[in-house]
Formats: C-alpha cells, sequence, structure tokens
C-alpha cells in the first residue's frame, strides 16, 4: 500500500498536486497542523475512488473535515482517470486549492 501526507495549515495543502495511479491502493493520512478548522474538499475525486471505510468522509461523501490539530487517513483505490479539484471549502478564497491526478 502506498503512503501519501497532505499537511492542512493556513491556508495551504503541502503537497498541493497529488498523483495517484489507477488501481493502486493508497493511505492518504491528513494532519491539520493550522488554527483553523480546515476541509479536504473533492468531491469529484472521491465520486472515483473506491474507499474502504467511507466514514471518513462528511454525510454527502465530499470532503473530509479536521478540526485544528487532527489527523484523518482515508484508504482508497483510484478506479477512474483523470484531473480533480482539491480545495477547503472555508478558506478556497484565501488561495487553499490544489489539484488532484489520477493516471
Amino acid at each position: 500500500m502506498a503512503s501519501v501526507t497532505v499537511v492542512e495549515s493556513e491556508y495551504r495543502f503541502s503537497p498541493d498536486r497529488l498523483v495517484f495511479a489507477r488501481g493502486v491502493t493508497y493511505r492518504l493520512h491528513l494532519e491539520n497542523h493550522g488554527k483553523e478548522t480546515h476541509e479536504f474538499t473533492a468531491p469529484e475525486f472521491f465520486k472515483a475512488v473506491e474507499i474502504d471505510a467511507p466514514g471518513v468522509l462528511n454525510a454527502d461523501r465530499t470532503e473530509i473535515v479536521l478540526q485544528p490539530g487532527e489527523t484523518k487517513e482515508l484508504r482508497f483505490v483510484a478506479k477512474q482517470a483523470g484531473h480533480y479539484q482539491l480545495r477547503c471549502s472555508d478558506h478556497d478564497w484565501a488561495g487553499m486549492t490544489g489539484q488532484i491526478i489520477v493516471k
């Protein structure tokens, strides 16, 4: 299983460009190092992957919400190639955006 860590802070994702390969199982580890709540919002991406335990997502299955200091993990297999928008739904106005690519 491949592992990718994304750190959220005010107001950015690090890294802000994620590349995944189709058919590979990933463990996406999210950490909020900021003082504010941040979201990993990627509704089209979440629709295009097979998620092991979807309970980490919000009820709409559009984002993962992290409180300050919180960490969460998502295990998934990318099924569909494409480019997907990543943003923090509360802070995209401040440039907290990114890109997800599935090859």
